[in-house]
């Protein structure tokens, strides 16, 4: 189609292209639908990569990488972010365990402008200490807000014990002291080690022409060199857990009770059944932990969470508990609606409730140029994009027999931990 871009695979509506220079992935997704467009650069790094002493450094040079570039800055009154809003278009950035992702949402009009700010700050970013200075204190500020929140300061604790050598240890913000103390040297180091072309995905979706889009990132992407050297390879794997490992977080806040379980990573087989489970489990006012907890006055709210990374993670429930409530009891609860699952399975009527709600979720995933971005995204992150088109499938295809195998499979004490909430407002 255009010289120079090579076309690997396509999957339902999604092609997949390669820059052939520098190995920079491109995935289009046309949709017609409305004149709007998307462009997203997932680069292939993410909190999992960081180290002692510069944890959180992806997400404090995701903030920095919007302070300019070579060609985008407020010295030649281009800054990318005033152009974009110019052209009615938005633009953003999240971080995440296996990734981290900068986008851009806009008329189809001003689709060539993002595909150029995306390729020059893939190389040129400005990387420099007075910026790191004045953005230091808005990404502490994040980590406060987050540390005033009973879930996640006891989400936190909970990984934390969770994962004694994968860096899925720590959260993505980082710790405290590597947010204020990490020098400019470090962080220009982690950028140049990192963001390349050939460790990067590019997507757009939208209204757009692909002869025209692809030979506009061949032009701006194209003059970017692959890596000088070989990434750094995550092989750290997490030692086997040998027993139930419990954390308590005593602050001011509404008390909590959250059991977390080791599970496998995205891409395994017993995924798709691990997922139904978390919605039997937690979705809507007729779930089992809902009747079990929130009807019988016990608690405000629970949520269920099987959490689908590049490497293995954890299934999780919350429980916001009511003021009345122990916390004994309330683990309790959930433990034994864990084993109700192991021990008797789940009716047909659950599992088509779960699938229904299945449904809606990735109704609601393809539902706008903004959405697909972000949920094709994750797929990527997880370590293959074709998930986003054949997992409707596989969760379709789950039996009542599977939710069963997979309880018994992953519900295991020793596999497990077990935190505590306390309110000291009291």
């Amino acid at each position: 189609m255009v010289p120079g871009i090579s076309l690997v695979r396509k999957e339902g509506n999604i092609e997949e292209y390669r820059l052939v220079k520098n190995g920079l992935r491109i995935l289009l997704a046309r949709d017609t639908s409305a004149p709007v467009a998307g462009c997203m650069v997932t680069y292939h790094v993410g909190s999992k990569n960081e180290a002692t002493g510069y944890t959180g450094a992806t997400h404090l040079l995701e903030h920095l990488m919007f302070k300019g570039s070579e060609r985008f800055n407020r010295e030649l009154g281009t800054h990318m972010e005033h152009l974009l809003e110019k052209e009615g278009g938005m633009i953003n950035a999240t971080t995440w365990y296996d990734r981290t992702n900068y986008y851009e949402v806009v008329p189809k009009s001003a689709l060539p402008l993002a595909i150029e700010i995306e390729a020059d700050r893939m190389r040129t970013a400005r990387i420099i200490e007075s910026d790191r200075v004045g953005e230091m204190p808005i990404v502490r500020n994040e980590f406060e807000r987050g540390e005033n929140l009973p879930y996640e300061a006891l989400d936190k604790a909970m990984w934390s014990a969770a994962f004694v050598a994968h860096p899925y240890h720590h959260s993505t913000i980082g710790w405290r002291s590597d947010i204020e103390k990490v020098s400019i040297e470090r962080l220009k180091e982690f950028y140049d080690t990192f963001y390349y072309p050939d460790n990067a995905t590019l997507t757009i979706a939208g209204d757009f022409d692909a002869v025209e889009v692809l030979a506009a990132v061949k032009k701006e992407f194209g003059k970017l060199p692959k890596a000088p050297k070989p990434y750094p390879l995550m092989y750290t794997e997490e030692p086997p857990q040998e027993g139930q490992r419990r954390v308590i977080v005593k602050r001011a806040g509404s008390p909590m009770v959250g059991i977390s379980h080791k599970i496998p990573e995205a891409l395994h087989e017993d995924i798709p059944a691990l997922m139904i489970l978390a919605v039997i489990l937690a979705d809507g006012k007729t779930s089992r932990l809902h009747r079990a907890l929130v009807d019988a006055g016990h608690a405000t709210d629970v949520s269920t969470f099987c959490w689908q990374f590049k490497d293995p993670s954890l299934f999780q429930s919350y429980v916001s508990m009511t003021p009345s409530a122990a916390h004994k009891d309330v683990e309790e609860i959930v433990v034994r609606a864990y084993d109700e699952v192991k021990q008797k399975g789940v009716s047909q009527t659950e599992l088509k409730r779960a699938k229904n709600a299945a449904r809606r979720f990735d109704a609601s995933q393809r539902d706008g140029t903004y959405a697909f971005l972000m949920a094709l995204n994750e797929e990527i992150a997880a370590g293959d994009w074709s998930r986003f088109v054949w997992l409707p499938k596989a969760l379709e295809s789950v039996t009542a027999m599977d939710v069963k195998r997979v309880a018994r499979a992953y519900f295991n004490e020793d596999q497990s931990v077990v935190g505590w909430f306390i309110n000291t407002a009291v």
